[in-house]
């Protein structure tokens, strides 16, 4: 089932704790001068036209990066907000980098990235973003494979970020079996999967399941619009961590009340928890 377009949801709430996590755990790749590879498995297209009639049609982006660009935010979100200034010089929000984007806004000439996008019109897309970078190798193939076929990598330092669309049942299951291909194979690595709240039951299975790894450490990190509910739709969305950088924690405790207070201050809600402890 490849029905799912990132277009019509690009900007929104989920979009920008996603990024931001992203960013921090870069940041602290960044500390060293060793290189690192970013493993991307569900890539998108790169960026999306918040002009398009998907994004307008939703509007889900004014309930989410539109609350806070070009507000007064924390330096940490410096990197996040600055990849998303580099495509739209004249200040007028228009573009939105995709987890892709955002990344590559963060190499140095010895990082590389390595993107994979399953659906065939998004592919080229991709493809078209990227176009001769030498430091980004683009897959039309199942994420998960990949992923699989990559590990460990050459640099043994990275993040692989995991976000499916969650269409299907079996995309929660799919996350914790391809979690523990990944981690017998680079245990060093760090995981951040992204997950959207609709029914927190499948997040709570997901993340008993995760315990059952045996893996230690490892992070929720979660920023809510509404309550829980039973009827259709996202109210929450977060990131789960394995092997989080040590200042990740606190960080995101300083920037969830923030993010909160800017797009959902009545009926918002916050978390960073240790599902395994270190």
């Amino acid at each position: 089932m490849l029905s799912y377009r990132h277009s019509f949801h690009a900007g929104n709430h989920a979009d920008v704790v996603k990024h931001i996590v992203q960013s921090l755990i870069l940041d602290a790749l960044k500390q060293k001068d060793k290189p690192f590879v970013y493993h991307d498995t569900h890539s998108g297209v790169g960026r999306y036209d918040l002009t398009h009639e998907w994004s307008e049609k939703t509007g889900e982006y004014k309930q989410g990066i539109a609350k806070i660009w070009q507000h007064s935010m924390p330096q940490e979100l410096d990197s996040y907000l600055n990849a998303i200034q580099v495509l739209n010089q004249d200040n007028a929000l228009r573009y939105y980098p995709g987890s892709p984007r955002v990344a590559r806004a963060q190499l140095r000439k010895q990082d590389r990235m390595i993107l994979t996008e399953l659906h065939p019109s998004d592919y080229p897309l991709l493809q078209q973003e990227f176009h001769r970078d030498r430091q980004v190798s683009i897959y039309q193939e199942d994420g998960f494979a990949r992923l699989k076929a990559s590990l460990p990598p050459k640099e043994r330092r990275g993040l692989v970020l995991i976000d499916p669309p969650y269409e299907l049942a079996h995309e929660y299951r799919d996350v914790v079996r391809a979690i523990a291909q990944s981690y017998k194979r680079w245990a060093t690595g760090i995981y951040a999967i992204w997950y959207p709240v609709v029914n927190r039951y499948d997040i709570d299975d997901m993340l008993e399941a995760l315990k059952g790894l045996g893996i230690n450490k490892i992070l929720q990190i979660e920023l809510g619009v509404s309550p829980d509910t039973n009827e259709r739709g996202m109210t929450a969305s977060g990131m789960i961590v394995i092997n989080p950088p040590w200042k990740l924690e606190s960080q995101m405790q300083a920037i969830l009340p923030l993010l909160k207070q800017e797009i959902a201050p009545a009926t918002g809600h916050f978390k960073v928890e240790w599902v395994v402890p270190e």
